[in-house]
């Protein structure tokens, strides 16, 4: 079932892409969503018992789901509808990791990394962002969270390595894929955000998607 659900995938994201190209929203619409309900049917897959961590993560890929349909839907509003729903996602995200992971060595390591990535983000970011400058602040914030959280899983040596890897690996993607979601937005709309952000975001969500089957 797994192999099948990524080969659909694979064909999904390629017609994402050709429709994103193409700028064709009719085709869009239906193509993400579907393509985004397939990181969540793998979520609901690798469930082998219901604990936290299942939980959160679920609600995180549903939220995300949520905000792919906004951010597919052509009116400006919908732009801020799917930041609100995506940073609820990684607030799931956040609570999740922080259930299986504790503060360690990499916590402080993540937290000194991304809180520079964030910083030169936002400064990239800051003359672009006119009335949205609050909330882009809020999301960055929560995605920082998750990032830094990720990091704490991936020092948690009690966890089984394949987990922690797709944990932080995901978080990785996720967080690299909305610099291309700013990118496009904020300073320059063009293909090539789409192009090389999707797959990103696709694979991040996948990931952890399949880190539900995988924590103890």
């Amino acid at each position: 079932m797994i192999m099948t659900l990524l080969a659909v995938a694979i064909v999904l994201l390629a017609g994402l892409l050709f429709f994103e190209k193409k700028e064709n929203r009719k085709g869009l619409l239906p193509t993400k969503t579907l393509l985004s309900l397939l990181f969540l049917i793998t979520g609901i897959s690798q469930i082998h018992f219901i604990q936290p961590y299942t939980l959160f993560i679920m609600m995180g890929l549903l939220f995300c789901l949520g905000g792919d349909v906004f951010l597919a839907l052509p009116q400006d509003r919908m732009f801020l509808f799917g930041l609100v729903s995506f940073l609820l996602g990684h607030v799931c995200y956040v609570i999740g990791f922080v259930w299986i992971a504790s503060l360690g060595k990499l916590t402080l390591t993540g937290a000194m990394v991304t809180m520079v990535l964030s910083g030169f983000v936002f400064a990239w970011l800051r003359p672009h962002l006119g009335a949205m400058k609050k909330p882009v602040i809020a999301y960055i914030l929560v995605i920082s969270l998750m990032f830094i959280g990720a990091w704490s899983v991936l020092g948690m040596t009690h966890q089984p390595l394949m987990a922690r890897l797709f944990v932080f690996t995901g978080a990785a993607c996720f967080y690299i894929s909305d610099i291309f979601v700013a990118r496009d937005r904020f300073l320059k709309n063009e293909f090539i955000n789409r192009l090389l952000g999707l797959p990103l975001y696709y694979l991040a969500q996948f990931m952890i998607a399949f880190s539900i089957g995988m924590v103890r």
